[in-house]
């Protein structure tokens, strides 16, 4: 079904006849300034904030941090345009089958996907720990607490698009929404159920997870655990999903995240039962640690250092 854009918005199982008219755009600037795209920038500025605040638990260094984020935004939003376009190439074809680049890069007409974002964000941090010496699992540590933070906030981006939503539903939580043809309809608000789970696992990472972490590593499969849990059950809901290529499974269309939280949900099971049950890590074998008994060394070696050479300069004298 398609929604007006600028469409009513209730909740009338839950807030009565109170309505929500607040237009998807914020200004009309240009293409127009679009409240996705603030809470987007303002999902961003938070997940920073945080992590820079976090960031000494994990033994990075601001510079470090900051490196990566600069590289890491602008290249996981061109990732998640690109996972977008991919599965919805067609969209984005000429009538004589040419690619039509002019609405392939027209982002502000909508179209991301949040797992091209994270694919390309672990890339990004997987070239620069190369190149800085720091391990990869130290960085995304740190950084999958932003990726909590930043799609809890950027889901009320779907929100104010009126999209993202799920299949029709007599649920006290439904909301309501106006279709192009003015009917209304009542729908799963999918938007605000990954939201709440993206908040519960942030919630869970910091108070429980981080706090007894044992292994490089953790933090990041545990958030692909509980993401790839949660995405599962949400996608299936969903009225919009990326399709594989038309393929299917069970006689029934393969839903792209789907498959891939699948995936996720397997692997990163795999992985936190091999390092906390199989091969369980003792905790000064975690980067933080280790970097800070090397610095220990370190100035006790300089303070050795400068003791001797008062020693020895006294023994030249006489």
């Amino acid at each position: 079904m398609r929604i007006m854009t600028d469409s009513p918005i209730r909740f009338p199982g839950l807030l009565g006849d109170w309505t929500f008219t607040a237009s998807s755009k914020a200004l009309n600037v240009g293409h127009g300034i679009y409240w996705y795209g603030i809470l987007i920038a303002l999902g961003a500025l938070l997940a920073v904030l945080v992590c820079m605040k976090q960031k000494e638990k994990y033994g990075i260094t601001e510079d470090d941090l900051l490196d990566t984020v600069l590289w890491g935004l602008p290249l996981g939003v061109i990732g998640a345009r690109i996972y977008y376009v991919i599965f919805y190439l067609d969209l984005y074809r000429n009538s004589d089958g040419s690619l039509n680049w002019g609405e392939i890069i027209a982002i502000w007409d909508g179209g991301l996907a949040i797992y091209g974002g994270v694919i390309a964000a672990v890339i990004t941090i997987l070239v620069i720990a190369r190149r800085k010496g720091y391990p990869f699992f130290a960085m995304m540590d740190v950084v999958v607490i932003g990726l909590f933070i930043g799609q809890a906030v950027g889901r009320w981006g779907n929100f104010m698009n009126r999209e993202a939503f799920g299949a029709e539903t007599t649920l006290p939580w439904r909301m309501e929404l106006i279709t192009t043809s003015g009917q209304a309809v009542c729908v799963h608000p999918t938007f605000l159920y990954e939201s709440l789970w993206n908040v519960v696992g942030l919630i869970l990472l910091l108070a429980v997870v981080s706090r007894a972490r044992h292994f490089d590593g953790e933090n990041t499969w545990f958030y692909f655990l509980w993401y790839g849990l949660g995405r599962v059950w949400i996608e299936g809901l969903r009225t919009d999903s990326l399709y594989l290529f038309g393929w299917q499974l069970f006689g029934q269309p393969i839903r792209v995240s789907q498959a891939l939280s699948a995936v996720m949900i397997v692997v990163s099971a795999v992985m936190l039962l091999y390092h906390l049950k199989l091969h369980p890590h003792d905790k000064s074998e975690l980067y933080v640690h280790r970097k800070a008994a090397q610095s220990a060394a370190e100035g006790e070696k300089a303070d050795a250092a400068e003791t001797e050479k008062p020693a020895a300069e006294s023994e030249k004298a006489e």
